[in-house]
């Protein structure tokens, strides 16, 4: 049995998340308050080519923000003793606005949920909507994304990779078969 498989390449990447950048649009009647924020880490690079879709439909570069949700997880003791903290940067007020979080992959909806409580720290969001790339299924909280590239149904012994050039030198989604469960 193959160990990756191969569920998304470039191109199909690419026109999941113009689709995903359209569906923003026609849900949200344009971008008038609307933001964007990424999830660290691949979050980010997503968020920043959904930010650069909708500037090209609309002539607008919406706000984009970049969320590090790592001292808001409910597993963070088991994670490491000393966790890898990233950047948060929110330079605009989410008061009264319409975000939409960005992230990869949708599993269990934890990482979610951890990012909604950061949010709602900073102030109070007029909405927040999600918007992934992949949703695997699995979820264990009622989170469910507005926006999303493609289901796939996995087994708990799959991990779905998504890469990026910015991090990885490719652009593919990509499920890794393991020899346990997750």
């Amino acid at each position: 049995m193959e160990k990756f498989k191969e569920i998304m390449d470039a191109n199909q990447m690419r026109r999941a998340l113009l689709r995903i950048s359209h569906e923003i649009l026609e849900k949200n009647k344009g971008v008038e308050n609307l933001c964007l924020v990424g999830i660290q880490r691949r979050g980010v690079t997503l968020a920043k080519r959904i930010q650069e879709n909708i500037e090209k439909i609309e002539g607008v570069k919406l706000p984009l923000g970049i969320l590090d949700i790592t001292f808001y997880r409910d597993d963070l003791s088991m994670l490491s003793e000393h966790p890898t903290v990233n950047s948060t940067r929110i330079d605009f007020d989410i008061n009264n606005k319409k975000i939409v979080l960005v992230d990869d992959v949708l599993f269990t909806g934890r990482t979610v949920r951890a990012a909604i409580e950061a949010l709602m720290d900073m102030g109070r969001p007029k909405m927040i909507q999600l918007a992934v790339l992949i949703d695997r299924g699995h979820r264990e909280l009622p989170i469910r994304a507005d926006y999303v590239g493609k289901n796939v149904p996995t087994s708990r012994r799959e991990i779905v990779h998504v890469l990026v050039d910015e991090f990885d030198h490719d652009n593919r989604v990509i499920i890794e078969q393991l020899d346990r469960e997750i």
